[in-house]
């Protein structure tokens, strides 16, 4: 079995990570699928996704500020960006990131560690975005 759904996310401010786990869980929980995997895909080249601590909310921030830090807006190190739209910091940021995510499921329950959650990662916002989640298995 494959399932398909979307997710839509409105991002408050340029750059965030939002926890986005719950609405993850509610549609695996939704499928019915006792074994398989769940993908998450962003369609877009200035958002991203990943898996990394939600139970305090301090690891998100140094996450954000070390990557606003990494990749300044304007650029850094002596570089300036090229890009005419001026968000190439985003860009860059997003190929940090990455697009996809994969969370394996076990007795209909995604297997994220304690301490995981499923973070959206804004970085030229705010915006409406997508989220694609794919649902494989039986």
């Amino acid at each position: 079995m494959i399932e398909f759904n979307e997710l839509r996310v409105k991002t408050p401010e340029r750059e965030v990570l939002l926890d986005i786990t719950n609405e993850i869980n509610n549609i695996v929980r939704k499928s019915n699928l006792k074994e398989g995997v769940c993908r998450i895909f962003i369609p877009h080249t200035t958002a991203g996704i990943t898996i990394n601590e939600n139970a305090d909310p301090s690891v998100i921030k140094d996450i954000s500020s070390y990557l606003s830090k990494l990749v300044p807006k304007g650029g850094g190190l002596g570089y300036s960006f090229r890009h005419g739209e001026g968000n190439s910091d985003a860009h860059i940021k997003c190929t940090l990131t990455g697009h996809s995510v994969e969370v394996l499921i076990h007795e209909k329950r995604m297997m994220l560690g304690t301490w995981q959650g499923i973070m959206f990662a804004e970085y030229d916002g705010p915006r409406n975005r997508r989220v694609m989640v794919q649902i494989q298995g039986e």
